[in-house]
């Protein structure tokens, strides 16, 4: 069989190269490489925007196929390029299905409070104010089957009785809640991302915790590895209080994130204007900091072996430096925390060191594809992440300029130092503006924000983080066993405080920042497409991208926003105003729910100030509003129920409504809030004036049947968030039909 698949592809291969598309191809062979990880990414993002899980045998099926007509398409031109693109995403599906099943743990399914928990501390991070947030590898909860019982749980603590270490066995009294769902429909899911974490719940202590154990004396029932995780976790926590120890305050904050990656003791304020002046990237361990601590000790090892003539003469230094500078990367990342741009950036430096030690070149863009692919095959989840796609973006992008500058500088001849010089300062110049411009798109869609000043903020910023912080960060860690950190750390301060003071000022200035309103997935996903045509291809063709980037900027803007939203179990409601921004209503903690859908408008106002707009009446059971002629109640107390739903189109109701609630058109109650999450409320225009409902979409709808979004258990059947039959011309009402387009409905298509 395989042998007319091979003939026909081979005739449809000579057909597409007639026009020149084969030849083209060709032309980039020495590209293809990079193309893969692309392919593997494409397959992931096709599994995480299923609606349904899809089963274990299916997805690891899919590789064989692909294999399978990879091998049959051999030889066929573009055919079985194609087929290699389709055996690699098939290959990314079936690692993102493995991952999901190889990270599945019980998650809590409804609120404990006041559980007595018992269990081991697997990571303390301090709090800006007070406190700490625990990460605990649990034992027992009592009340729980180990079947349903959550391996890991975060909690916060407000205080504590002792000072707790990493590995210390402990027992505390907390409340713990599953983990948090989505603000609106298509918004981060942090239960999916708490999934791959192994979080099964996570809440607050109501006590201080107690140790029961501790860790350098408890090792029964831990293997090897865990307990050398615990160690490591500990030597990380010892480096970040002998930091602060010797530099107090918010710059001994910065200077712990920067060393350990803990980035927990950073005031909001500080990590704000470094949001808001585009150098928040500097707080984050990545590429930046790990090429500079790597390149130093690289630089510095060498020239000590080169001052003696003995050694540089008769061994290969070269390869002594690469070596040393390759442990140097290990232990800064595992000092580090090990996050997901750490390991990208150590992945690519340590194939170029590897390639120094062999005696090969090491093609810097053929790095990042190897980094990425096993960062995908490894975490595939980690697609999904900003900071993977931040990263990948920026460096991509910076590779692809350089190769392009760097074929234009072999056709120049050297000139004189002025002329470096100025090489040198266009280079941060040109870099900041690449990079900048690579990752806006992310940052827009992600968090609806664009920082106005980036460039001028990185231009300051970036030669003191260069120059002075990471070099004095390197030597802290050199001096810290030999107790001499203090003089590296007072050196480290200074700098940090010149990038602290510099991301105060441009955060400062007038229009730092614009809210942006969400972005479209097609728009975005154009974009991405050619930002990557462009940057991967090396030949004329490559500027095709830049149209792709275009027609992405072009139908980003086409976003429809919800009308009314519904959440936070009926306490909290926003309805969409002439104007085109929300109004709200609500009580009780509602303000980072609200926030959520206010950043997803685009719209800069804080929450205190769109609950306390005028466009709800409200008294002491209820309130009431209008959205394009139609009527919203919000009933709080029973009392109200049965006039809401007489004289309103729209009831969303805290008490359970009465079966004869049949009236309006819609009525969401509080036990539908809390199942199916935010419910969003889109308006079409409709007769006499009045609009009528277009859809409605919820969390739980726009989640899917995936394992990270099981709804919480219902005991009883329910009739919230029943569709109610729309209004005739004579305002009677019409039942709603099954599958007819005015039927109110849960739907995937988020905006």
């Amino acid at each position: 069989m395989a042998a007319p698949v091979r003939e026909a592809a081979r005739r449809l291969a000579r057909r597409a190269g007639e026009g020149g598309l084969a030849r083209r191809f060709e032309e980039e062979r020495a590209r293809w490489f990079v193309w893969l990880p692309v392919a593997v990414g494409v397959g992931i993002a096709l599994y995480f925007a299923l609606a349904t899980e899809p089963g274990l045998w299916t997805a690891l099926t899919l590789p064989l196929v692909g294999l399978g007509v990879a091998v049959a398409s051999r030889g066929a031109g573009l055919l079985y390029v194609a087929a290699l693109g389709v055996l690699a995403a098939s290959a990314g599906f079936a690692a993102a299905k493995l991952r999901t099943e190889w990270t599945r743990a019980p998650v809590l399914a409804f609120e404990m409070r006041r559980a007595d928990i018992d269990g081991v501390v697997e990571l303390i991070e301090l709090r800006p104010t007070r406190g700490a947030r625990l990460t605990i590898r649990v034992t027992a909860i009592r009340g729980l089957a180990a079947e349903q019982r959550p391996a890991r749980i975060r909690v916060r603590v407000m205080s504590l009785r002792e000072a707790l270490k990493p590995g210390d066995r402990v027992r505390l009294r907390a409340t713990l809640r599953p983990p948090s769902i989505p603000a609106l429909p298509g918004g981060f899911d942090f239960a999916r991302w708490a999934w791959f974490q192994g979080l099964g719940a996570t809440g607050f202590a109501v006590r201080p915790p107690d140790r029961i154990v501790r860790a350098d004396v408890d090792g029964e029932g831990q293997g090897l590895p865990q307990r050398a995780k615990d160690a490591l976790e500990r030597l990380r926590q010892d480096i970040g209080e002998r930091i602060r120890a010797a530099v107090p305050g918010e710059t001994g904050a910065i200077a712990v994130s920067l060393i350990t990656g803990e980035r927990g003791a950073i005031t909001e304020r500080t990590n704000a204007a470094y949001r808001d002046s585009g150098l928040v990237h500097i707080l984050s361990i990545s590429g930046l900091h790990m090429a500079i601590m790597a390149g130093f000790v690289y630089a510095a090892i060498r020239s000590l072996l080169a001052a003696v003539p003995s050694i540089a003469l008769r061994y290969p230094t070269k390869k002594w430096a690469a070596a040393a500078a390759l442990a140097g990367a290990i232990a800064y990342l595992l000092i580090s925390g090990s996050s997901i741009p750490a390991v990208r950036a150590f992945l690519m430096i340590a194939i170029m060191f590897v390639a120094v030690m062999l005696d090969r070149q090491a093609l810097a863009m053929r790095n990042v594809a190897i980094a990425a692919l096993v960062v995908l095959l490894l975490m595939p989840e980690s697609l999904l992440d900003p900071g993977f796609q931040m990263s990948f973006a920026a460096v991509v992008s910076l590779i692809a300029a350089y190769e392009a500058a760097r074929e234009r500088a072999r056709e120049r001849e050297r000139g004189e130092w002025v002329r470096t010089v100025a090489l040198f300062l266009g280079g941060i110049v040109a870099s900041t503006v690449i990079a900048s411009l690579s990752v806006a798109p992310i940052g827009v869609f992600h968090f609806q924000r664009s920082q106005q000043y980036a460039l001028l903020a990185n231009l300051v910023a970036i030669p003191i983080c260069n120059l002075i912080v990471m070099p004095a960060a390197l030597l802290t860690l050199v001096l810290m066993p030999l107790g001499l950190e203090s003089l590296p750390l007072a050196v480290m301060a200074k700098g940090i405080d010149a990038m602290t003071a510099t991301a105060e000022q441009v955060a400062a200035l007038p229009g730092a920042v614009i809210n942006i309103s969400a972005i479209s997935d097609a728009g975005f996903a154009l974009m991405i497409a050619g930002g990557l045509w462009l940057t991967l291809w090396q030949t004329r063709w490559r500027m095709l991208g830049l149209a792709a980037i275009g027609g992405g900027v072009l139908i980003a803007g086409g976003t429809v926003h919800p009308d009314i939203l519904a959440g936070r179990g009926g306490e909290l409601v926003a309805v969409r105003g002439a104007d085109g921004r929300l109004a709200a209503t609500g009580v009780g903690r509602g303000g980072f729910e609200l926030g959520r859908w206010l950043q997803h408008d685009g719209d800069g106002r804080p929450a205190s100030e769109v609950l306390k707009t005028r466009a709800f009446r409200c008294d002491g059971v209820g309130c009431t509003a209008t959205a394009q002629g139609l009527g919203i109640a919000v009933a709080r107390h029973p009392a109200t129920i049965a006039e809401d739903c007489m004289r309103s189109e729209i009831v969303v109701t805290v008490p359970r409504p009465p079966r004869d609630c049949t009236a309006p058109l819609i009525v969401i109650d509080r036990r539908a809030l809390r199942r199916d999450g935010t419910h969003a409320i889109y308006l079409t225009a409709g007769d006499g004036g009045v609009a009528r409902i277009a859809r409605v979409e919820t969390v739980a709808g726009s989640r899917g049947d995936r394992p990270w979004a099981a709804r919480p258990p219902r005991s009883v059947p329910t009739e919230a968030a029943r569709p109610r039959p729309a209004r005739t011309e004579t305002g009677r009402p019409q039942p709603f039909r099954t599958g007819t387009a005015d039927r109110p409905r849960a739907s995937r298509d988020t905006d």
